[in-house]
């Protein structure tokens, strides 16, 4: 029987949230077109232009950002630095969906969620390379 590591748990984790994030997200989109009856498209609706900007930023990180968790699950990281680079994705798309959910402007959530998601991206795009080498 194949045992799994814990750095696959500590991936299964981050990507579990990430998911239920987005589900989240593209649930709020779905209650702004039902309260203002758009179904295509935004109507110039603000609500649900800061909906659907919501999840689409995070449809636009989170793939790459969960594909780097597994990777570096598979290529044998430490389970801690997989719970790292996984806490920064999740708690950096929350803080910017959270940002711009409220304004279109320039927020702490949304620039505080870019920074953590990017550096997510930096950390596992580095550990990548390093696990790379025989």
């Amino acid at each position: 029987m194949d045992v799994v590591s814990p750095a696959s748990h500590a991936a299964a984790l981050w990507a579990g949230l990430t998911l239920l994030l987005m589900l989240v997200l593209a649930v709020l989109v779905v209650r702004q077109r039902q309260r203002h009856h758009v179904l295509i498209g935004d109507d110039g609706v603000p609500e649900l232009v800061r909906a659907q900007r919501a999840f689409g930023n995070a449809s636009e990180y989170a793939p790459a950002g969960i594909a780097a968790l597994a990777i570096l699950a598979v290529a044998g990281a430490h389970p801690v630095l997989v719970h790292g680079v996984g806490a920064l994705l999740f708690f950096g798309r929350l803080a910017h969906a959270a940002g711009l959910s409220r304004s279109t402007g320039m927020s702490i959530g949304r620039s505080g969620g870019i920074v953590l998601t990017w550096l997510a991206f930096l950390i596992a795009g580095a550990l990548l390379i390093f696990y790379s080498v025989p």
